[in-house]
This record gives structure tokens, C-alpha cells and sequence, in this order.
């Protein structure tokens, strides 16, 4: 169901190292409270800005292959990026097919236009 993380186990890649290992039962609980109290201020910080009005409006959104051809600066670099999701299988052959048509014919910027650094950030007014 998931050869990729099949193939990391069988062969070993992305181990990660485990260099502590707390053995003090109160020195364990201390740390999960700390993180416990974190998670809460977190989640405070979170409802209080619900309440003000400013929910954040990109939680829980993924980019779809026209958000990143908006980042784009050439047609190269389209192409590149259609190509590389169909290969994952994010995209039909019919739908890349589709995007690099319009890509040639229209250019780029058919897409929308350019998304700029932080695009994100500035959108949901954090920046």
C-alpha cells in the first residue's frame, strides 16, 4: 500500500537518529507539560484571532498546478512544472496536455497573474 516507505525501510534511507532517550520518569512529564502548555497558548492565540474576525482563510488549502504556474516567470519553467506533476501523477496526461496547450498558445501569464514571494502570508494579512 505504501512502497515508498517500504523501499526506506528495506533499504535504510532517511533513518533518523535518536540521540536522547530521557530515562528520569519527572524529567519526561516536566518536558510533555511544557509542550502541553505550548499546544494550549497556541490554540488560545488561534481562537482569539477567530473571534477578531480574521479566520485564516488558507488553513487546510492545498495549491493546485495553477497556483504554482502563477509563480512562474517563463514558459520553461511552466512546462517544467507540468511535466514534473504529471510524472507524480498529480496530473492526467489529458489535463498537462491541456495546461501546455494553453501555455503555448497564451503564455504564462493565461494562468494569472505572477504570485510573488510571501503571496500568502500578504492574503490572509499576517505580513
Amino acid at each position: 500500500m505504501f512502497p515508498n516507505l517500504m523501499h526506506e525501510i528495506e533499504t535504510g534511507e532517511n533513518k533518523v537518529p535518536v540521540d536522547h532517550v530521557e530515562n528520569e520518569p519527572a524529567e519526561a512529564e516536566s518536558a510533555a507539560e511544557i509542550m502541553e502548555e505550548e499546544m494550549e497558548t497556541a490554540e488560545a492565540a488561534e481562537a482569539e484571532l477567530e473571534q477578531q474576525g480574521e479566520p485564516d482563510k488558507f488553513r487546510h488549502y492545498c495549491p493546485d498546478v495553477v497556483d504554482f504556474l502563477r509563480r512562474c516567470n517563463t514558459n520553461k519553467e511552466a512546462e517544467e512544472i507540468i511535466t514534473y506533476l504529471q510524472k507524480r501523477g498529480e496530473l492526467t496526461e489529458e489535463k498537462a496536455c491541456e495546461l501546455k496547450t494553453q501555455l503555448h498558445k497564451d503564455g504564462v501569464r493565461s494562468f494569472g497573474p505572477k504570485k510573488e514571494e510571501d503571496y500568502y502570508f500578504k492574503q490572509s494579512g499576517l505580513c
